[in-house]
This record gives C-alpha cells, sequence and structure tokens, in this order.
C-alpha cells in the first residue's frame, strides 16, 4: 500500500498528481462554500432543528444546513433522486425498465432524467427546509431562499461531474465523504473537552479509550466493507489451467451499502418532522415515547428496518435470476450446480445467508452511535460508529482502488514500451 503512494511521487506519474491537485482543489471551494450563508438569511432566523434526516444531512455537507449555507442540501436530492430511479426500473415505469436494457446508451437518459429529478427535489426540500429553519419570512423569501439551495444542489453536481472526469473518483461520493471528515476534528476536540473537562487522568484515560475504540470500530467497518464471497465460475470447453487463473462471482457481504440506513432513517424521521411542523403536544410526545431512535421501540424498528432494506436492495441490484441467465447465455456454470433454475436457487440461498450477516453487521455500526449517546450522555456531535463512517470508509476504498489501478494501467504501459 504504502509503495503505491510513493508511486503517485513518481515524477513519470504527472497526470496522476495533476488530477489529486483539481480534486482537492474542487473539495476546497465546497468547503469553503459551506460557511456561505444564504443571502437574506440572519443567523439570528435560524430555529434550533435537531431532526434525525435533517441531521443525516447535516453531517453529509460538512455542518452546510446547520448554518444554513448555500451547498445546505448538498447533494443529498440527487442521491434520493438516483434511489428513486432506481426503484422505478423495477418494471414500474416500463420506458425507464426499457432504457435500464439499453446498455450505454440508456445509462446516459437515465443519468439525466435522475438529475432533473434530483433539481426538481432540491427545490422541493429547499422550500421546506427554508419553511422548517426561517419561520418568519413569507412565500417570495422562501421561494427565494430555495432557488439559490437548488443552485447551490446544481453546483455540486457539476463540480462532481468535473472531479470525475479530471480527478480521482467519483465526485459526487468524494463531496460527500469530504462533508463527513471535516466533522471530525471538531468532533475529537470537542471530545477531549468533554473527557478531561474535570482535568483528572480518568478523563485523559477515558479520551484514549474513546479514540481506540473508534480505530477500532474503522478497522471492522474496512472488513465489512471488503469481505466477499466468491463463487467459482467454470466455462464450456475452457478449463482454469488454460484460462491460467479461476474465474468467480464476488458477492459482497454488504452488496446494499449505506442505503438501507438511509432509507430507514429517512422514514423514521417523517414523524417527527411533521411533529415539528403541526407542535401538537400528544402526537409529539407519542413520537418521541415510541418512534424516536432513543426509544426502544423506536430502535427495534431501525434496527429491523435497515435488515429488510438490506435484503430488497440487495436483490433490487444483483437479481439472481438475470445472473443466472447471463451465465448459461455465455457458456458458464457454477460447478456442481445445474445451469438454469437450480443456479438460480443456489445465489438466492448464498445471498440471503450473506445479506443476514451483513445487515446485521451494518445495523450494529448504525446503532452504534444511538447506544453511545444514551450510555454515555454526550453531546450528540460525539459518536462512534454510525452512517458517516460507513461512507467515509466505504468511498475511501473505492478511491484508493481506482488510483491503485490507474497507477498499475500506466507502469504496465511503460514497461510494454520500453520492451518494443
Amino acid at each position: 500500500m504504502f509503495a503505491k503512494f510513493k508511486q503517485i511521487f513518481n515524477p513519470k506519474n504527472k497526470d496522476i498528481q495533476k488530477r489529486i491537485i483539481f480534486t482537492f482543489f474542487a473539495l476546497f471551494v465546497f468547503k469553503l462554500g459551506t460557511t456561505i450563508i444564504v443571502p437574506g438569511v440572519d443567523k439570528a432566523q435560524l430555529g434550533a432543528n435537531s431532526l434525525g434526516f435533517l441531521e443525516l444531512i447535516n453531517v453529509m455537507g460538512g455542518g452546510a444546513l446547520a448554518q444554513f449555507s448555500i451547498f445546505g442540501l448538498g447533494v443529498m436530492p440527487y442521491i434520493t433522486a438516483s434511489i428513486i430511479i432506481q426503484l422505478a426500473q423495477m418494471d414500474i415505469i416500463p420506458y425507464l425498465a426499457d432504457l435500464a436494457k439499453e446498455g450505454h446508451t440508456g445509462r446516459v437518459k437515465l443519468n439525466q432524467i435522475t438529475r432533473v429529478l434530483g433539481i426538481i427535489l432540491a427545490f422541493i426540500q429547499g422550500y421546506i427546509m427554508s419553511f422548517a429553519f426561517i419561520r418568519t419570512g413569507t412565500v417570495m423569501e422562501y421561494m427565494q431562499f430555495a432557488t439559490v439551495l437548488t443552485a447551490g444542489t446544481a453546483f455540486l453536481l457539476w463540480m462532481g461531474d468535473q472531479i470525475t472526469a479530471k480527478g480521482i473518483g467519483n465526485g459526487i461520493s468524494l463531496i460527500i465523504m469530504t462533508g463527513i471528515i471535516a466533522s471530525l476534528p471538531t468532533m475529537f476536540v470537542d471530545a477531549w473537552k468533554n473527557f478531561t473537562g474535570d482535568g483528572t487522568v480518568l478523563g485523559m484515560l477515558l479520551f484514549v479509550l474513546f479514540v481506540i475504540i473508534y480505530l477500532l470500530i474503522v478497522i471492522g467497518v474496512i472488513y465489512e466493507q471488503s469481505a466477499e464471497r466468491r463463487i467459482p465460475i467454470q466455462y464450456a470447453n475452457k478449463s482454469t489451467s488454460v484460462l491460467g487463473k479461476q474465474s468467480y462471482i464476488p458477492f459482497k457481504l454488504n452488496s446494499a451499502g449505506v442505503i438501507p440506513v438511509i432509507f430507514s432513517s429517512s422514514l423514521l424521521s417523517i414523524p417527527a418532522f411533521f411533529a415539528n411542523m403541526i407542535k401538537n403536544p400528544a402526537y409529539g410526545e407519542f413520537i418521541e415515547k415510541y418512534i424516536a431512535m432513543n426509544s426502544p421501540t423506536g430502535f427495534a424498528l431501525y434496527i429491523l428496518l435497515i435488515v429488510a432494506f438490506s435484503y430488497f436492495y440487495t436483490f433490487l441490484q444483483l437479481k439472481p435470476k438475470e445472473m443466472a441467465e447471463n451465465l448459461q447465455n455465455n457458456g458458464g456454470y457454477i460447478p456442481g450446480i445445474r445451469p438454469g433454475e437450480e443456479t438460480v436457487k443456489y445465489i438466492n440461498g448464498i445471498l440471503y445467508k450473506l445479506t443476514l450477516v451483513g445487515a446485521l453487521a451494518l445495523a450494529i455500526i448504525a446503532g452504534l452511535p444511538i447506544v453511545f449517546s444514551i450510555i454515555s450522555k454526550l453531546p450528540s456531535n460525539i459518536s462512534i460508529g454510525g452512517t458517516g463512517l460507513l461512507i467515509v470508509v466505504g468511498v475511501a476504498l473505492e478511491t484508493y482502488k481506482g488510483l491503485d489501478s490507474q497507477i498499475t494501467s500506466r507502469t504496465y504501459t511503460r514497461r510494454r514500451g520500453r520492451r518494443k
């Protein structure tokens, strides 16, 4: 791993160095934009909001939503639109289902539709957020604020495309990761102040223990994100010795990523959002007692939703029947398993077992901040595990693999050129 990082600074890899510099510059612009408050908004007007899904958006945006900056919505409207379009491709909307089968041309059209829907959702969310944060505004002011927030999201989508084309990886993922990482220094500083506020040795030891546990969880998340089950594949008239290596289908332990957590937290935050809007004491008390994620029933519901969405999204993405058909059409088969229906059943069985383990691991990591906040009584910004950590580790691993692939490709090309 360190050898790969060393190769980045090799004078022969100037193209990669330029890509890295461009990426850091673009991410700096993003972070700078999170400090610019929407024009016409006074800080004194901002209401105190601590809703579940709003906090998730705030974390992913590097605290931009809390101070109502021009990048307050971040790229979350686009993420929501992507999920909606993916669900709509399940023969819910025939036109989108047909586009999904058209290869590259279809993907380009789907991406355009996703972006248009993302902009529409950004305006709707911007208007709702404006109303929720600024209670004394007028309809025209809310429209103005929503337009600025929508423009901020559109700019981030454009910048994400530039990072993807001229940078080192998926630009939108890197923007989300940057927003989350930006809040880590503040979290550790606040943790230090809370643990060592009384100046005792015990407080310092507790802080050290906090850091160690955090690092151990990071290592655990890395293993959880990297773990996979490899199913060997054999092709007709081809042997492993002829191919030189064994072919296989890799099934990730957690194929759904963080989508189940986002789905679950979004659903559970909707009742809380309405409770905050209608100001009904009885309704608010019911939500706080039974639906809020820090309540026993709310926490249990949160875990069950994560497991359920993990299964739903995994089978939505992988589609065992299509995999079996593609395998058979290409002359491939799983050793010891007959092509066709038996292959479908075999893949289904593998996915059910893997998803159960992956979903439970995901639920544990996502539930850790809630349990930690209840046990420790520390401020909500000091947490262990959680969705943010899953996103950071996942994007970091993808970015590293992308850089590794680029370096390997350039090294191979240079060696091949010398041989000629």
